[in-house]
């Protein structure tokens, strides 16, 4: 696998994820068990989008010291922007069922951030692994290209057919995996994962919950990595994106469970974005789209999409 970042630039990368872990769990233990308020998530979606960027201008320097182009730095900074706000966009639908299950298990509001923290480091170690394995096959079979765009074709047509209907957490195929290997008390047992119930040491449904969502989110990713590869071959650019994109999930979270009426024609958006990702590797070897019309693409049908449904969202 070949990447144009520096070795400098991956230690930076490394430590950065490590800090904001780390900070991250310090405000989650100092703050307890509580709900998060709209304001809260609103201050936390700005700083973390706000370091992506800061990331990207960081990569842009890297990359133009190192080779001394100006394109090149360009393209690359591109490429991060438009795979972050790709990986952005499929995330909404990744919340939409994270609000599915707590509310199917009924989670306490106090428990939710606590959640969302232990997927989202479990989703950037799962995550990584995908990434590094899916560039190591990339750069060995060139024909995976065309199996993943058929991949994400049919999965933006699938998802175009299911937009609008009801979500059934029962049919949910790791929900039945989970429920045959981990008994799971009835009851909550504050934020512990485990209680003892007749005599005996089980899960209670907050571990469940956890599983689900970490389970939830690897089923994603198989969608949205091959779309970030799509954009770019370099595994740092792909990871990067990705990382930075779900590090601000658990904010986004909170700010889309206030307006989840809002954006209930959503999922049409993100279906024709899987549908074009699909289409431009598929057209890989006979013209390569450039990477700043694919983020213009990208950007208008969202941007479309959200303005759409806010026009036609129901009165609530």
């Amino acid at each position: 696998m070949e990447t144009i970042a520096p070795l400098w630039l991956w230690l930076v990368f490394v430590g950065f994820v490590l800090a904001a872990l780390f900070v991250d769990f310090v405000a989650l233990n100092k703050q307890g068990a509580h709900v998060v308020g709209v304001k809260e998530a609103l201050n936390w979606s700005l700083i973390w989008i706000g370091l992506s960027f800061v990331f990207n201008g960081l990569l842009w320097w890297a990359v133009k010291d190192t080779t001394g182009s100006t394109e090149l730095a360009n393209e690359k900074s591109l490429e991060f922007l438009t795979g972050y706000l790709i990986e952005k966009s499929l995330a909404v639908d990744n919340i939409f069922v994270f609000l599915l299950i707590f509310t199917y298990f009924a989670v306490p509001p106090t428990f939710q951030k606590r959640v969302l923290m232990i997927g989202i480091i479990g989703a950037i170690v799962l995550r990584t692994i995908m990434i590094l394995v899916g560039g190591w096959l990339l750069s060995q079979f060139h024909w995976i290209l065309y199996l993943f765009g058929a991949f994400l074709i049919l999965t933006g047509i699938k998802m175009w057919w299911a937009a609008g209907k009801e979500s059934d957490l029962e049919d949910n195929p790791a929900l039945k995996l989970l429920r045959r290997i981990m008994p799971v008390s009835k009851e909550y047992d504050g934020e512990k994962f485990w209680t003892i119930e007749n005599g005996k040491k089980i899960a209670t449904p907050l571990l469940m919950v956890v599983a689900l969502v970490g389970l939830t989110d690897v089923i994603f990713a198989v969608d949205s990595i091959p779309a970030i590869f799509a954009i770019t071959k370099d595994p740092f650019i792909v990871l990067t994106s990705n990382v930075f994109a779900i590090l601000g999930l658990r904010a986004m979270f909170f700010l889309l469970q206030a307006a989840a009426s809002r954006f209930h024609l959503l999922n049409y958006g993100l279906a024709v974005i899987l549908v074009f990702i699909g289409t431009k590797m598929m057209l890989i070897d006979i013209y390569k789209i450039p990477v700043a019309v694919s983020l213009g693409v990208v950007l208008s049908i969202l941007a479309i999409t959200m303005i759409w449904s806010s026009k036609t969202a129901p009165n609530t």
